[in-house]
């Protein structure tokens, strides 16, 4: 069990979790103790292997296949996640998409995608969850950001992506302020390269990208005793990396 804190009897979503930052999540909370909920959209195979590794832990887990960018996709989940665990404690808000074209050339439907893929399942998940977290009292939300595009960082090469990352830095400023004072909680976490990601910039600052468990050892930050006065806050994972514009 991490030595970071004490998850036992925590029922904790992460969206998007059958592969890279997202598993490592998964992982670092049923290390910690928490009942642990990989959800997925199309890699079962890969959902799977990342709910045996949890199960050789010791952690109890099931895994939702479920599209989160649209309402009934999102009450299925919570469904299921109540009728077979009971009511999350902790959503990690990870699932993400993006579309490297100029935004010239990007169609509606591409559009649409990433943005309801990073944004609207953020504020669907986060909708639906918040009854069962103001009922207990208790509750964690981590969305997942960018480095610097809380900045208003400007990449036109990826548009929807910058737009909804710098949406969902907005969307938790406004959501930790909304639920100041009921023992929840609503932060971000911004990566800047991390050793998964699809492209490498010829410059790294630290001369090598953030190791999954680096992010996840960040994530655990927001949930473990001493933070439950920190909400509203965005933890940058970028190695001294600082740019306006890429």
């Amino acid at each position: 069990m991490s030595n970071l804190l004490d998850l036992s009897g925590k029922i904790a979503l992460v969206t998007g979790s059958s592969r890279g930052i997202g598993k490592e999540f998964a992982l670092e909370l049923a290390e910690g103790g928490a009942k642990v909920v990989v959800h997925y959209l199309k890699s079962e195979e890969l959902a799977e292997k990342t709910a045996e590794e949890i199960r050789l832990k010791g952690a109890e887990v099931i895994k939702v296949k479920s599209d989160i960018r649209d309402p009934e996709g999102v009450e299925y989940l919570f469904e299921e996640i109540e009728n077979k665990l009971g009511s999350i404690d902790i959503l990690i808000n990870n699932v993400g998409d993006h579309a490297p074209k100029h935004w010239e050339d990007i169609d509606f439907e591409t559009w649409e995608r990433v943005m309801s893929t990073n944004f609207t399942s953020t504020y669907l998940c986060s909708k639906r969850v918040l009854p069962k977290m103001r009922e207990k009292a208790w509750g964690r939300i981590i969305n997942i950001g960018y480095a610097s595009s809380e900045k208003g960082l400007v990449n036109t090469k990826n548009f929807p992506y910058f737009v909804s990352k710098a949406g969902v830095h907005m969307f938790t400023r406004m959501l930790a302020s909304d639920t100041s004072g009921s023992g929840i909680t609503v932060n971000s976490l911004s990566p800047y390269v991390v050793e998964n990601s699809d492209n490498f910039p010829e410059k790294i600052p630290m001369g090598r990208p953030a190791k999954l468990e680096e992010m996840a050892k960040a994530m655990l930050f927001f949930i473990g005793h001493g933070s439950e006065y920190i909400s509203g806050a965005n933890l940058e994972i970028h190695g001294g990396w600082l740019p306006e514009r890429v």
